[in-house]
């Protein structure tokens, strides 16, 4: 197989990352007045970002797919004479440079000539940037076409996850769901079995070529347990890529455009070799990514299969490209040996987080989904729609007691495939995914852990009739979790003063105590996390999502209804007991 590289996407899947932006948009802004006047003016050049620079050795100082903007300060009287503007050109393609922007006046009249002729030897775009373009208006444009770029693509990303999500609730769901997914990619996409035959497929057929190096690539990702795929008729061993040995499961080495191991060649924004050697084997890429691990030689007959367990780890997805055609397979998460492939003439930045909630819908109905137990919680689920009580619909989903988590990643918003994965390392199914925070219910008997990456907050055990009150203590926990930087608060279970007093007339006495906030829940709530942080400020602000000086005015009007000194413990007593009724 040729190409093959790993997804950058699969480091952050819950969106897209932000799109390049095309050196050509930038020159089509004509308030920029911008001109290219060497170097090639292929359509294909993106740049991430722009930088400027007046070093004469800007190597150390580019990450790769900058627009390198200067106005020649750093260049001698004398550097038409020698190799310093060839030496200068070679450097910053060394080290990915995506295009060079030369600033006329106030050092230089014109472009020096042997800078043109350097980025032309070196097929480096060069870009006169007239005097009345500031670097700084070059660099603000690049981030809003990045901006624009970014915001179409979120939402050709939710239009997709929504499509999808209809898709799944059609009579015949799986073929509705490869239908949508084909659509949204513009390629082909596929259904494999444990055994690799295609269960459905939807969209523009690849050819023979791509379509067996397709389903070499599934081979990849398949659990060890499953079948070895079946070739598709008339294709030999080995014949689906252009190594010798087909498939083969390499340790991924980060995204592309990591900055790890720069080399001479030209490179794309983002790092990636352009000119990758053919007959490269297929990288895979797991969540988390994987450190670089040694991959079986060509000659050697194990690598015409996939790895199993007892090399390396089975990764979850995998990339590759047959010719023009990019592939990618992503290993179903029932763990049956599913496996969805997609082949598409190109490869958007959003198209892993599109496929990636395809492969999620296509494991939940593929996978228990069609079991007694997944057929027991699909019954749980139309009985309580049809107003059956919690209680009611316990014992179809388990017995005994349950504990509600909150969690919240620590880096960004969750999506369907982390909210799916911590259900996994929970220990259940039941998952829910609410905008930034993932709700799971959890058999009591299966204490929650910390998990890397996650701040989780765990109510008290209860029974089916008080999920709804654990489902409050749960969203508090994560707020003193986040508050308080723990991975992991539970709701305090120990008696506490209210067990020493009737509900009935404790209840009553927090209402009354509390009355001049009842119309204002946002400032009951403000006051009860400020108290549960002893009154610090940035604490209360990071686990509301406010501002500390909202705080500080939610607070101080606290004080003004309640007519009260909160500077006093015994106030403070007071109002905490009440707020714990409430």
């Amino acid at each position: 197989m040729e190409g093959m590289h790993t997804m950058p996407e699969a480091i952050t899947p819950a969106v897209p990352p932000t799109p390049p932006v095309p050196l050509s948009a930038l020159l089509a802004r004509e308030d920029l007045a911008l001109r290219q006047i060497a170097g090639p003016s292929d359509p294909d050049i993106v740049i991430h970002w722009a930088h400027t620079s007046e070093m004469a050795d800007p190597y150390p100082y580019l990450l790769g797919g900058e627009l390198l903007l200067t106005a020649g300060v750093h260049i001698p009287e004398a550097a038409g004479a020698g190799t310093y503007f060839d030496d200068y050109v070679s450097r910053i393609v060394a080290a990915g440079g995506a295009a060079l922007g030369f600033g006329l006046a106030p050092v230089h009249d014109t472009v020096p000539r042997a800078l043109v002729a350097a980025c032309d030897a070196y097929d480096l775009p060069l870009l006169e940037v007239p005097p009345q373009t500031t670097f700084s208006g070059v660099a603000r444009a690049v981030w809003q076409l990045m901006a624009q770029a970014r915001l179409a693509e979120l939402r050709r990303v939710t239009e997709a996850q929504q499509s999808l999500a209809a898709a799944a609730s059609r009579p015949d769901p799986v073929p509705s769901v490869l239908r949508q997914l084909a659509g949204r990619l513009s390629g082909h996409a596929i259904l494999y079995g444990p055994d690799g035959t295609e269960i459905a497929t939807a969209g523009r057929e690849p050819t023979q070529g791509a379509r067996e190096a397709l389903a070499a690539l599934a081979g990849v990702v398949r659990p060890p347990g499953a079948r070895e795929p079946v070739q598709p008729a008339g294709a030999a061993a080995g014949s689906a890529g252009t190594g010798a040995g087909g498939p083969t499961a390499e340790g991924t080495t980060g995204p592309a455009g990591s900055g790890a191991g720069r080399s001479a060649g030209r490179r794309t924004a983002g790092g990636a070799e352009a000119d990758a050697p053919t007959g490269s084997r297929p990288s895979a890429s797991r969540h988390p990514v994987d450190h670089p691990t040694a991959s079986p030689s060509p000659t050697d007959p194990a690598a015409a299969r996939p790895a199993t367990a007892t090399t390396r780890p089975i990764p979850t997805s995998a990339t590759d490209t047959h010719g023009d055609t990019h592939l990618a397979a992503y290993a179903l998460g029932a763990g049956e040996g599913f496996v969805l492939g997609v082949a598409g003439s190109r490869r958007e930045p959003g198209d892993h987080t599109i496929a990636s909630v395809a492969s999620v819908l296509l494991s939940l109905l593929t996978g228990e989904h069609h079991s007694g137990a997944g057929a027991a919680r699909s019954s749980a689920l139309v009985r309580l729609l049809l107003g059956a009580g919690p209680e009611e619909v316990a014992p179809l989903v388990g017995e005994g007691r349950w504990v509600v988590v909150h969690a919240r990643p620590e880096a960004q918003a969750p999506d369907a495939v982390a909210a799916s994965a911590l259900g996994a390392a929970l220990g259940s199914p039941l998952v829910d995914l609410a905008r930034d925070v993932v709700r799971v219910l959890v058999p009591a008997e299966r204490e929650p852990a910390p998990q890397p990456g996650w701040a989780l907050g765990v109510s008290a055990a209860v029974g089916p009739r008080e999920w709804p009150a654990a489902d409050t203590q749960a969203a508090r926990a994560l707020a003193r979790a986040r508050a308080t930087r723990s991975p992991l608060v539970r709701h305090g279970a120990r008696p506490g003063l209210e067990d020493l007093v009737p509900r009935a007339d404790a209840e009553a006495h927090a209402r009354a105590l509390l009355a001049p906030l009842a119309a204002q829940p946002a400032l009951a709530e403000t006051l009860r996390s400020w108290l549960s942080l002893h009154g610090s400020w940035d604490r209360t602000a990071v686990a509301l999502d406010v501002h500390r000086n909202t705080v500080r005015q939610r607070i101080a009007r606290c004080a003004a209804l309640l007519d009260a000194d909160l500077d006093d413990p015994d106030v403070r007593m007071e109002l905490w007991f009440a707020l714990r009724q409430a």
